[in-house]
């Protein structure tokens, strides 16, 4: 190991130092100092080395850390550093010559091996340090989820949360201390739940069930997922709104007159790394925005609430831009004036005002124009006939 490497990141199990690989083993009996949280050293009791209890939070630990530089460090971490755990952090922090990892069993790999499910079709989140509704989108009958839970408390809360999206038949694997002497594995219905005595560290295994409906996995979800005042993309349109803006892993949007904020949102839903800002005026609105997307599993939405372009130019540049409300000459001029080449712009008008701008930014900026036109079938008397919606203009440019 080189000499620039002083810290090495190990993956502690609950069977503490007896579970380790000889080179976690090695590391361990090497270091000068060992830094964890009180459980990781209470588990390594027996290690003879300084020992440093990592703070909460978390971050608040990094400072001390980086004093112990240039001497040999053994961080203490559960199971595999790297599947939500401090690893990352700490890798985010100290140049990749300073350390190295030697990872233990994870708490899904462990629950996979307890239940017998193959781990690559199951969902595996960390809900530890995470809002609830991230589970949202993985909620369909059949889907499995592992989770990791920040304590028993948070078990009862992850079932009152599944019995309200009127899934209560699920059954819940509750998983304590997993690998460890403390190990203890029960089941239990969400709709029943009752356990009392539930100790940290727990992990939560399930596989939806009940009459509560899940999320399309295809844009346009229902417009009644959203709340909303009236001031949304509706189903369809928002179907072919997210088509033409095309999202792709890790891009980013912008959602100008974001109304109800569903476009974003399921910009949000395509994949784990996209990014989207919502930029919307109105206060309440922004506010249900939020609302919204926390609902909805995707709290990483980011809301800016102020009028556009003034709020734009602190921003991080978008991949896609889509206008669904507040459109003038002066908007589309600062979009196509300050964008980076090759971010793709989307907007849509229903009226004759905002129609005729964007005919006239298809002449200047090129692109292509789309009217679309949809009707349902409404009561006509005694009969049914067609109720035609507004016709919607969409202009598609690259910049």
């Amino acid at each position: 190991m080189p000499e620039a490497r002083w810290l090495t990141i190990i993956g502690l199990g609950e069977d503490g130092p007896e579970g380790l690989s000889p080179a976690s083993l090695e590391a361990l009996h090497a270091a000068e100092v060992i830094m964890g949280s009180e459980r990781h050293l209470s588990l390594a009791k027996d290690i003879g080395a300084e020992r440093v209890t990592w703070p909460v939070p978390f971050e608040d630990g990094l400072p001390l850390l980086e004093g112990l530089r240039g001497r040999k460090v053994a961080v203490l971490a559960s199971g595999d550093p790297f599947w939500f755990g401090a690893g990352s952090v700490i890798a985010r922090r100290f140049a990749r010559e300073e350390w190295r990892a030697i990872p233990g069993a994870s708490v899904f790999s462990l629950a996979a091996a307890r239940l017998g499910w193959p781990l690559e079709r199951v969902a595996c989140l960390g809900l530890h340090a995470a809002p609830l509704p991230r589970l949202r989108p993985h909620l369909a009958a059949g889907q499995r989820v592992i989770a990791t839970v920040r304590d028993g408390a948070a078990v009862g809360e992850l079932a009152a949360y599944l019995d309200g999206l009127d899934l209560g038949d699920t059954r819940m694997h509750v998983l304590e201390a997993l690998g460890g002497p403390r190990e203890r594995c029960r089941e239990v219905a969400a709709g029943a739940y009752a356990l009392e005595d539930v100790v940290h560290p727990v992990a939560v295994a399930f596989e939806a069930a009940g009459s509560g409906t899940s999320l399309s996995a295809a844009s346009g979800q229902p417009d009644d997922v959203f709340e909303s005042d009236g001031q949304m993309t509706k189903r369809p349109i928002r179907a072919i709104t997210l088509s033409a803006l095309a999202p792709r892993p890790g891009e980013r949007l912008w959602d100008i007159g974001s109304g109800s904020g569903s476009v974003a949102i399921e910009w949000l839903m395509t994949h784990a790394s996209t990014q989207a800002v919502a930029i919307e005026m109105r206060a309440d609105r922004a506010a249900r925005i939020r609302k919204n997307a926390r609902a909805l599993g995707q709290d990483r939405l980011v809301v800016v609430e102020g009028q556009a372009p003034e709020s734009l130019s602190e921003l991080e540049f978008p991949d896609a831009v889509f206008v669904g409300g507040g459109l003038d000459r002066g908007l589309l001029d600062w979009i196509w004036g300050n964008l980076a080449p090759r971010t793709r712009v989307v907007a849509n008008a229903v009226t004759l005002e905002t129609t005729a701008l964007l005919t006239e930014a298809q002449a200047r900026f090129g692109g292509t124009l789309t009217q679309v036109e949809l009707a349902e079938a409404a009561p006509v008397g005694r009969f049914r006939g067609w109720k035609a919606a507004y016709p919607v203009v969409q202009w598609r440019a690259v910049r």
